[in-house]
């Protein structure tokens, strides 16, 4: 068998037959790189990396997901998938099968049972949207454009993660066509391994085409955004570290050093500024107390201060991210305790001062996050204290200087650094080596038995990929 890297650069060919027939048997749209639409197929959230796929398949359904894949296996070529939102992984297929989930849009929710089955192509929105009306809300991140699947599947931290962990830990079913083309529906009693691994090594065992998930009991949330110019970062970045450490389960927040553009699109006072934005999610049955949480943080003068109770629908605007495409890298790793020295290391690489503009955010982990889940799962390092993400847009700095600039950063910071990292956040692409970095090296041994079991040529292999254990 040819090397992953032999195997990811082929380029197959197919009579026209070949391809008549796929697309008979494909409802969606089956397109080479000669039809007509075959660019707006591929494209997604992050436009630096791109897959050029020898076929594409815009799947409607989990019958078309099997086409693609049995094609697949006939032809000897690797798989990628691509969802909704982010759901781009770091490699950029060229040859092969892409199949494009975004037609997948089933969502029904069962308020009784307060639970939620979501079909592959949808993003958050859209389950926080029909949750809504019961009083109930998904374990969502901080970008309700996020594709609900791949998002779910590498782990999900978002705004409710310190009251009750990860988005994986709270997944019930699981509905995947494996690399033999079979449809299965797995649970916990029915594939527990596969179940397991699934939850929290995504789509290196098959491609997904449903889950069903928990909802919560949450209708509002006390939360916002607290705006700091940069000259306060020390102040506010040390009282962060100090003020994170005594919080309660039901904060979950996070601080950001962001370095606007000077573009019209941005409010007048956040053009072309360095600022300190941190980011609150306050969830409680009673959120009283959430006013006298923020205090100390408020108490250092925010030029701008939206934090107040909101309905949980309105939770995007407490990251605000963008919610368009864009070209950007970013990098990661998972720290432990911070102190002073630490906050003084991560200044020094970021700010006006810095040669490359970046997002540079540290999100506090901790309480339930640092629970096992009740069904045991392949999410990893939950013992670290908080996640530090860099983000640079490819719009304003040149890509050979952006790599260079987050190596800067993570040395600085590695006196700090537990050495994993989280997989919903290795976006870079550089980050396809740090894979095994996700997990202990006992689940990821694992893991790779569980691939060997279900994917022993290693089909779906064009993602943050964990090979097969050799046999």
């Amino acid at each position: 068998m040819s090397s992953s890297v032999e195997k990811n650069s082929q380029v197959a060919r197919f009579d026209a037959e070949a391809i008549e027939v796929l697309g008979k048997r494909v409802l969606g749209p089956v397109l080479t790189a000669e039809d007509e639409g075959y660019d707006a197929e591929r494209a997604g959230n992050q436009i630096a990396r791109q897959h050029r796929p020898e076929i594409l398949v815009g799947a409607t359904g989990p019958a078309d997901v099997q086409a693609a894949v049995e094609f697949a296996g006939r032809h000897g070529l690797p798989v990628a998938v691509q969802g909704t939102g982010h759901a781009l992984a770091a490699v950029a297929a060229e040859g092969g099968v892409l199949i494009n989930t975004s037609r997948m849009t089933g969502v029904r929710v069962d308020a009784a049972a307060r639970t939620a089955w979501v079909a592959a192509g949808v993003s958050w929105d859209r389950v926080i949207h029909e949750a809504a009306p019961a009083g109930l809300a998904p374990l969502s991140g901080s970008a309700p454009g996020v594709g609900v699947v791949s998002y779910t599947l590498g782990g999900g931290l978002g705004l409710l993660s310190r009251r009750y962990g990860y988005a994986a830990d709270h997944v019930r079913g699981i509905d995947v066509v494996t690399a033999d083309g079979r449809l299965r529906q797995i649970t916990k009693s029915s594939d527990p391994d596969l179940f397991w691994a699934l939850r929290g090594g995504r789509d290196n065992f098959g491609v997904v085409t449903g889950i069903e998930i928990d909802l919560m009991p949450v209708a509002t949330l006390y939360g916002g955004g607290l705006f700091f110019d940069f000259a306060s970062a020390p102040d506010v970045l040390n009282t962060y570290v100090r003020w994170s450490a005594d919080m309660p389960e039901e904060m979950t927040s996070s601080v950001a050093v962001i370095s606007f553009p000077d573009v019209p699109v941005l409010p007048p006072p956040l053009r072309g500024r360095h600022v300190v934005h941190v980011r609150i999610a306050y969830s409680a049955d009673d959120l009283g107390a959430g006013k006298e949480l923020v205090a100390p943080l408020r108490a250092l003068t925010p030029f701008n201060d939206t934090v107040r109770e909101l309905p949980y629908a309105e939770g995007g605007t407490i990251h605000n991210d963008p919610a368009v495409a864009g070209s950007f890298e970013s990098s990661t790793t998972l720290l432990g305790e911070l102190d002073a020295d630490a906050v003084r290391a991560l200044l020094d690489r970021v700010g006006p001062h810095a040669p490359v503009p970046h997002v540079v955010e540290l999100r506090h982990l901790g309480g339930a996050l640092a629970r096992p889940a009740a069904v045991p799962n392949a999410v990893g390092h939950r013992g670290a204290h908080y996640l530090l993400n860099v983000v640079s847009r490819l719009e304003r700095a040149d890509i050979a200087d952006v790599g260079p600039a987050h190596d800067r950063l993570f040395d600085a910071i590695e006196p700090w650094s537990t050495g994993g990292r989280a997989l919903t956040f290795l976006n870079g692409a550089r980050d396809t080596g740090h894979v095994r970095s996700a997990y202990s090296p006992e689940d990821y041994r694992r893991l790779t038995e569980i691939k060997a079991a279900y994917d022993p040529e290693n089909v779906f292999r064009l993602n943050h990929n964990i090979p097969p254990a050799q046999r």
